[in-house]
């Protein structure tokens, strides 16, 4: 897994459009009108496979960005100015909203729905700031739960917080108990998203305590950490996603601006997101193997914001 007083008023955000369903036609091989790229996906593997002793409610990492896609972008500084006064309300999408979700490379801008999900590190300020002249609000995708050996900040934490790999390719879980060293790492990340003008961001792996990181985490560390980076999140005018990590929905709902889950209907767990929708938050929710059909009547049901993705996370998308 940058913004400017102008745009307080963009499409799909305070009376959104619904997302285009589709063609009984279409199979799940073929991309839809609106998808950027005309090749049809693969089959893509699921991006967790529950264990036998695994719970339907405990996702297992998401995916996050190739090494490639991140070398554009300097490491967040350690002079940061930290928290600023957000110059206007913060941005809150409300349920049914489409989105684009692009965390492979630089993002293609050419989709035409009123929110995009990229990459901090991949894209520039004048990314961001081409999105608003085009009328979308942008999300910052940041890893918070996992190390990258990738990233231009990688060197600034401490081997002592780097647990076991994640499922990708140079990733380890943080240790997440260790807010004394993790909170101004994650701060100067989030200063980031701010200072290219960011609308919101997306904090991936704040699930830690629901895998094999390699640290006795408990839930109870993970409230903590989760509520540290939404405090952190707001100080800076930004608003801020929950990815997955769903028995502690009831618990954040009250914290975060809106959800963000991945395949939530091939596991059966939509309905423990409607805790956002009667909040007036939006859900943005992919899946990944399951086919149009066997996914959109739920989703539009519930008011999520869903669509089918490769696991890659290209430009190619398919909503529902």
């Amino acid at each position: 897994m940058l913004t400017v007083l102008a745009l307080l008023a963009l499409p799909g955000c305070s009376s959104p459009a619904p997302s285009p369903s589709p063609s009984p036609s279409a199979s799940a091989s073929s991309p839809s009108a609106s998808s950027p790229s005309t090749s049809a996906p693969a089959s893509p593997s699921p991006s967790r496979s529950p264990s036998p002793s695994s719970s339907a409610s405990s996702p297992s990492p998401s995916r996050s960005p190739s090494p490639s896609s991140s070398a554009s972008s300097p490491s967040p500084s350690r002079s940061s100015s930290g928290p600023s006064k957000p110059a206007r309300a913060r941005w809150q999408p409300k349920p049914g909203t489409p989105w684009q979700w692009q965390l492979d490379g630089r993002v293609d801008p050419s989709v035409d729905v009123p929110v995009y999900d990229i990459d901090a590190f991949a894209n520039t300020a004048e990314d961001v700031a081409r999105l608003h002249r085009d009328g979308r609000r942008v999300i910052c995708y940041v890893n918070a739960g996992a190390w990258e050996e990738f990233r231009p900040d990688a060197g600034d934490f401490p081997e002592s917080l780097r647990g076991e790999g994640n499922g990708w390719p140079g990733e380890r879980w943080l240790d997440i108990r260790r807010l004394d060293v993790l909170k101004p790492l994650m701060e100067r990340r989030l200063d980031l998203c701010r200072d290219k003008g960011f609308d919101a961001v997306e904090p991936d792996l704040v699930d830690g305590y629901l895998h094999d990181t390699g640290f006795p985490l408990t839930a109870g560390h993970q409230l903590a950490y989760n509520r540290m980076l939404a405090d952190a999140a707001h100080a800076r005018g930004l608003a801020i996603g929950l990815k997955n990590d769903l028995p502690q929905i009831p618990q954040l709902v009250g914290l975060y601006d809106f959800a963000v889950n991945e395949e939530c209907a091939q596991y059966d767990e939509c309905a423990a997101l409607t805790p956002f929708i009667r909040a007036g938050k939006a859900v943005f929710h992919v899946e990944y193997a399951l086919k149009n059909d066997d996914f959109c009547g739920e989703a539009r049901a519930l008011g999520l914001s869903s669509m089918r993705k490769r696991l890659d996370l290209d430009p190619w998308r398919k909503p529902c």
